[in-house]
């Protein structure tokens, strides 16, 4: 039986997640509570007697199942973000239930009747631009899950999704088990020769919390990235790379490779169902980009432009590695190590001399201080609200008329319960509501380094182009502004989605911007003007590689899902032969990435891993009007948060861009910023 205290609207400030009271145990009755209330609401939507309508029968579904909705969107960030073995349990379990219940509606012929009988009178009615783009969201929705097929195929594709949510889930737990359960122990301090004092503080106390002598390593970020990068011992730097590089590759019981093949086997088969030749086909059809074809060109187009680059930034590396310590094959372990150290000699510009300016706390000040001059939004810490961890920090959210307009949650260090990465999510959307706007509920989730006993979290420059990403992505959601909460905030075409988040990293480039918030944590002093010459100068550093590499992703991405995954039998060799057209490095036979690319086998980014590539573009050609009117201009800032931040998906991504920028995004934007042309 559910809880009261779980019956939204939570009796709680601001209808917060009541954290403090919800057991494990809650969760699987209250979510099978949750669909049972559901299913009552499409139930009355579907015995209605009135004809259908916009209001009783599009309307009503879009608000149905706001119980469920809420409940889940807890359950589920909390696998995210703080796991334990019973979460993972319960995860299992309600999967395939919640799975099941979403074909129940898209499957129902009655509902979708009643759907198709008021989008074919569309032209008839008197629709805004917002309910015609619900309207078609609300048919494709159906059409697009199969509410067309016969009984039997139907039943085909409700096994297809309940099979696909537990290997998703199985996916994950692997990779999550797999971080966890590798530590490499120094005992022996001239091994951690090179690294800088603040990583060896961490790792000794990382070893004391688990009562061990010397210094342990993990492969969570922020104890990876510094010892790969800083580590002169390059048997070490192996060791650790080839332990992250072969996560879920072993063969064991943790291992990826079936459920790599399966997850891209049921999609191919799930799109084939629905009419689609592939996967990719299925899910560009709601992307800018459209079709696969489009998506190769455009990658193809800018690998054209990289690999010279790439190529010759490789070729510098390798005689600078031989140079320096006679090293006469780079091998995957060593490129961030020497990357850095010939960054130092060129720019004469070390992350550990960055440092001290970023101090976790000055750089969210940062990010508050730069959203207020842009978009008017104050931020104030607050403990009125509940956590699901201590390291949790709340915020109340504000405009200048001192109107609530969002709560803002933001959790910043790695935990054992947590996955690896930074991502945004809500535990609430906004919408409009019988004449109430109803405001969001936006979560930041990262994994930064800790602060130790002698110093504070003082962020890596890369650290905090992340923490700046991820607020974009908050400002998304917190600043929406729409009537139905399936088209507010970050519910856009996932190709538009990064826009917001990418564009917000260019202000950690700017003078102005750093000065607001880069001093260093002990004097106070701004960062002097010549380090900022250098973040900018460096900032096209590597460009070809980087580009390389993520356009190789992408290219991984689409290999697995634009064709017929049914003969690949191999994972590592099916991956070796995409990669062989982008990789610099020599081959590893222990590592593979897919059995760990979380983003398009646990998160959302099948056929869509382009789109960070795809956003880069718009959001150099958006930062241009940005700099020819002024960082803060407010002029270009309240085109932005009007036609972009505030409208979610309620029209077509191109449609408001252009309103935004006056004209299509142009590529050049891109490659001036990054120095390929």
């Amino acid at each position: 039986m559910m809880k009261k205290e779980l019956i939204t609207p939570f009796k709680t400030t601001y209808n917060t997640p009541p954290f403090r009271i919800i057991q494990n145990e809650d969760f699987l009755p209250t979510i099978k509570e949750g669909i049972e209330m559901a299913r009552k609401e499409i139930d009355g939507i579907v015995t209605n007697l009135e004809s259908p309508s916009f209001e009783n029968t599009i309307e009503a579904l879009e608000f149905s199942g706001e119980q469920l909705d809420r409940i889940s969107s807890i359950f589920f960030n909390l696998n995210s973000a703080e796991t334990n073995e019973d979460i993972q349990k319960i995860a299992q379990e309600v999967s395939p239930l919640l799975s099941e219940f979403s074909n129940d509606i898209t499957l129902n012929e009655d509902l979708f009747k009643r759907v198709k009988a008021v989008y074919d009178s569309k032209s008839e009615l008197n629709l805004t631009t917002e309910q015609k783009t619900l309207l078609d969201k609300k048919y494709k929705g159906f059409s697009r899950n199969g509410a067309n097929l016969h009984e039997d195929k139907k039943n085909k594709l409700r096994e297809i999704d309940k099979k696909l949510s537990q290997l998703k889930l199985k996916f994950g737990e692997n990779v999550l088990a797999e971080t966890n359960k590798f530590e490499m122990l120094i005992t022996n301090e001239s091994d951690l020769a090179g690294l800088p004092e603040g990583t060896k503080e961490a790792a000794k106390q990382l070893a004391e919390s688990k009562e061990k002598e010397g210094w342990l390593f993990t492969l969570d970020y922020p104890s990876y990235i510094p010892f790969v990068t800083y580590a002169d011992n390059r048997e070490l730097r192996k060791k650790l790379t080839l332990a992250a590089g072969s996560k879920a590759f072993k063969n064991d019981n943790l291992d990826n490779q079936e459920n790599v093949l399966q997850i891209t086997k049921l999609r191919h088969d799930r799109a084939n169902l629905l009419g689609y030749k592939t996967h990719a086909h299925f899910v560009l059809e709601e992307r800018m980009a459209e079709t696969p074809e489009t998506v190769l060109n455009f990658s193809n187009e800018l690998l054209e432009k990289a690999k010279p680059a790439a190529k010759r930034e490789f070729a510098a590396l390798e005689k600078f590695a031989k140079e320096l310590d006679n090293i006469d094959r780079l091998e995957k372990w060593d490129g961030s190590y020497y990357s850095e150290k010939l960054k130092q000699k060129l720019f004469s510009l070390d992350d550990e001399k960055l440092k001290p300016y970023f101090k976790l706390e000055n750089v969210i000040n940062g990010a508050f201080t730069i959203a207020n001059k842009l978009f008017d939004l104050n931020f104030e810490e607050i403990d009125t609200i509940d956590k699901y961890h201590d390291e949790v920090l709340t915020y109340k959210v504000t405009n200048s008329k001192g109107d609530f307009v969002s709560v803002f949650y933001a959790d910043f260090f790695p935990r054992a319960g947590k996955r690896n990465g930074a991502w945004m999510t809500s535990y609430k959307p906004q919408y409009i509501k019988d004449g109430e706007n109803s405001r969001p509920h936006i979560s930041i989730v990262c994994n930064f380094t800790k602060p130790t006993k002698s110093k504070p979290s003082l962020l890596t420059f890369n650290e905090v182009t992340t923490l700046f990403h991820e607020f974009g992505h908050a400002l998304h959601g917190i600043l929406a502004n729409t009537t139905y909460p399936s088209l507010s905030g970050t519910s856009v075409y996932w190709d538009f989605v990064e826009l917001p988040s990418q564009i917000m990293e260019n202000w950690c480039f700017e003078k102005e911007a750093l000065e607001l918030f880069a001093t260093h944590y002990e004097t106070g002093e701004v960062i002097p003007m010549d380090l900022v010459e250098k973040i900018k100068e460096s900032a096209t550093f590597h460009e070809g590689m980087q580009t390389l590499r993520q356009l190789s992703f992408g290219l991984l991405d689409m290999s697995w899902h634009g064709q017929d995954p049914t003969d690949i039998k191999d994972v590592k060799a099916f991956e070796a032969e995409v990669f062989k057209n982008t990789t610099l490095y020599p081959e590893t036979k222990e590592t593979c990435m897919s059995t760990a690319f979380s983003h398009i086998f646990q998160g959302g980014y099948a056929s869509g891993y382009y789109s960070y590539k795809w956003a880069e573009v718009l959001d150099a050609d958006a930062f241009e009007y940005f700099k020819e009117a002024g960082i803060f201009n407010k002029t270009v800032a309240n085109k932005f948060k009007d036609n972009v931040l505030s409208q979610g998906g309620t029209e077509n991504p191109m449609t408001l861009y252009k309103r935004f920028r006056g004209q299509e995004p142009k590529p050049e934007a891109l490659l001036r910023r990054a120095g390929l042309i």
